[in-house]
């Protein structure tokens, strides 16, 4: 790849968790969001665990091909924090697929539960950090809190320093926090 556009994608991808990061700078908040961003993927994953389409005799969920499209979407912004995020939700559809099994008013039920509980707990953290969730400025922030969180999972196990120090740079630069 020319390397121009890989710097070019690495700059989009620094500012994108910049952004987010800038919503989420109280510990308490982010505490909230390393339960409540799994539960509430969790619940979708549940939900389209649910429908399924039949190719060529198989029975393929929803849920592999949501999880395929985003294992894409985040190996294209960061290939090592993508392959990361891409077990963990991975994981999250076996959990899914598990939990339809139970039943379609199991998993229904459980999907509506971890939903409402995962928002809540959101919802707790910015109260804590008083703040709004970054979505309601950018709703694309609902797709980067996933990978947000696999790279402070990364900086909090000593990795991906640069990644870390890029952003807060960036939010220096910016002025901290929303």
């Amino acid at each position: 790849m020319h390397s121009s556009l890989q710097d070019s994608r690495a700059t989009a991808f620094v500012a994108l968790l910049t952004s987010y990061a800038s919503y989420h700078q109280d510990s308490r908040n982010r505490s909230t969001h390393f339960v409540g961003v799994p539960l509430i993927t969790f619940s979708f994953m549940i939900a389209l665990a649910l429908p399924a389409l039949t190719l060529l005799g198989t029975r393929v969920g929803l849920d592999r091909i949501a999880t395929a499209a985003l294992a894409v979407f985040y190996i294209y912004l960061d290939l090592p924090l993508g392959l990361a995020l891409t077990v963990a939700l991975a994981l999250l559809a076996a959990g899914a697929e598990s939990m339809v099994r139970l039943g379609t008013t199991a998993a229904a039920a459980s999907a509506i539960i971890c939903f409402i509980v995962g928002w809540c707990l959101q919802l707790l953290g910015h109260r804590l950090e008083g703040n709004r969730p970054a979505l309601v400025d950018n709703l694309r922030q609902i797709f980067i809190a996933p990978i947000y969180l696999v790279a402070e999972l990364a900086f909090t196990l000593g990795l991906r320093r640069g990644l870390q120090a890029q952003i807060l740079r960036r939010m220096t630069a910016a002025g901290g926090a929303h």
